[in-house]
């Protein structure tokens, strides 16, 4: 994995969401920093379908059991109610959230709660020059781009460009 320049706060110690267009490593980043958390990826489909029909699961889960310090919600997007209860186990259990997502947009436009001022906000985009060091091409990020989803197969899409992109 190519060692990101973003750096997001310690376990714990703040709500965030982590914005970013898909394959940029959002995911990738997060397991890698936040090993010890809950995790709840909402691509999953029984975890999708159980935390739409009923979003208060999670805050019956939490309240169950020891609440974890930390818990990230891959994929927010796609159940923005969740938001509520993330609002909730927020202001009154302590419980911190990494919010994950590509669709700012999505979240937006349903009316979500954006968590009024308790989330900070972050990025994730393609990858930088400062990342890559040497292996940075002017050429390439013109032409290509740098997600890091195609980074290490480069050559196989200069093959196959027809497989990667529409004509």
């Amino acid at each position: 994995m190519i060692l990101r320049r973003l750096k997001l706060p310690s376990a714990g110690t703040e709500t965030f969401f982590l914005w970013g267009p898909r394959q940029t490593g959002k995911s990738s980043l997060l397991r890698a920093t936040y090993p010890e958390a809950r995790w709840i990826d909402l691509l999953k489909a029984d975890e999708f379908r159980r935390y739409m029909e009923r979003p208060e699961i999670l805050r019956l889960e939490m309240e169950a059991g020891t609440s974890p310090p930390f818990v990230v919600i891959d994929e927010v997007q796609k159940v923005p109610a969740l938001l509520e209860e993330v609002h909730w186990l927020h202001e009154n259990r302590g419980v911190r959230f990494a919010l994950c997502g590509s669709s700012a947009r999505k979240v937006k436009r349903g009316r979500a709660n954006l968590l009024g001022g308790r989330a900070v906000r972050y990025e994730l985009l393609g990858l930088t020059s400062a990342e890559l060091g040497a292996e940075w091409d002017i050429d390439r990020m013109l032409n290509h781009g740098y997600l890091p989803r195609i980074q290490p197969d480069y050559q196989r899409v200069l093959r196959h460009p027809d497989r990667y992109a529409d004509r």
